[in-house]
């Protein structure tokens, strides 16, 4: 199970399944041409390939952002911290059900792109674990009971492992990747009122290399740069033992890569091969975002729970995928703890 989520936390690429996608009526990837006897070039050969490739790379945005962005900045926070002095430390598993596409059971035409209703795709939980902190920098302006226009500052990290799976491998610049943001309180949370806030945080993927294997062909997506930013507006209220947050707001996925595909196989009995390559691919994607968090208060830390979902936003690809469409809603968990003064 481990071994899956780290994974999925290196690149979705090829956990991105969706069905039915065929948004796109011709191939991204160039065609090629034939000579008089029919026989393709080494792009003609390639093109089927290729476009398999890039159809997976659009598909990663809402799974791969997701597993970045999860919901709440700071799981089960809605309140600015007080200021200086304050701070609160969490890990948590952001988790929901996605599609791993069957790389290895997919096959390549080498006469030209050839449209599939359905690449073959397993339904999988996925998922990305992550750290945060949230450090006090400004009390904000005394206003009755509470105090407004606090500030603090926000910190994650992400851990992307090298990993070689199956007919997947994985392989990210460097281990860990920092975010940053911020928290402005409209109300910091009393005992009479509740928290309210705006927080803004960005996420990134380290840049990162994919490469799965079909028979003797390869699909590649190299340079492959995920970033991602998201906007929330969170509530608050702790009551003793239990607290509760919930909220909502936007989050962008923006993503580049270079695509490529090489392919050894045969036309009408006679070998060919091919290459072609697909330079600065980008994507980007907004979906909206709602998610309520529920904790246990102990002395010493939070054990905190989330659930959410995630939608909007449209996937273009020209092949479509056994598990559905990559931009349809995405419920998603969370889980975590949380320590902090």
């Amino acid at each position: 199970m481990k071994r899956q989520v780290l994974v999925v936390a290196g690149l979705s690429m090829f956990a991105l399944a969706t069905a039915g996608a065929q948004d796109l009526t011709s191939p991204v990837c160039p065609a090629g041409s034939s000579n008089a006897f029919g026989v393709p070039d080494q792009t003609r050969v390639a093109q089927d390939a290729c476009q398999q490739a890039y159809d997976l790379y659009q598909f990663m945005a809402p799974q791969l952002g997701l597993a970045l962005a999860g919901g709440n900045a700071n799981l089960g926070v809605g309140s600015t911290l007080g200021g200086l002095g304050h701070f609160s430390i969490g890990v948590r598993g952001n988790v929901f059900q996605g599609s791993l596409p069957q790389v290895q059971n997919y096959t390549q035409s080498t006469s030209g792109a050839v449209k599939n209703n359905a690449l073959s795709s397993k339904d999988q939980y996925l998922g990305l674990p992550t750290a945060d902190a949230a450090i006090g920098i400004l009390s904000g302006i005394p206003l009755g009971l509470t105090n407004a226009l606090g500030v603090d500052l926000l910190v994650s990290a992400a851990y992307v492992p090298t990993v070689t799976s199956g007919s997947v491998s994985v392989t990210p610049s460097q281990s860990f990747q920092f975010g940053y943001g911020v928290r402005v309180g409209i109300l910091q949370e009393s005992i009479v009122v509740p928290g309210l806030s705006v927080t803004y945080l960005k996420r990134d993927l380290p840049t990162t290399s994919i490469t799965g294997t079909s028979g003797s062909n390869t699909l590649s997506v190299a340079n492959l740069k995920v970033n991602t930013t998201a906007w929330r507006v969170v509530a608050s209220k702790s009551l003793l033992l239990f607290s509760f947050a919930a909220g909502g707001g936007m989050d962008t996925y923006d993503q580049s890569a270079d695509i490529s595909a090489t392919v050894n196989g045969s036309f009408s009995g006679v070998p060919v091969s091919g290459n072609v390559t697909v330079p600065g691919t980008s994507q980007s994607l907004k979906r909206t975002n709602y998610f309520f968090d529920a904790a246990l208060n102990l002395p010493l830390f939070k054990i905190v729970g989330e659930v959410g979902q995630a939608s909007g936003g449209t996937v273009q690809t020209y092949n479509g995928f056994s598990g559905g469409r990559a931009d349809k809603s995405i419920q998603y968990y969370s889980a975590g703890l949380r320590f902090g003064l």
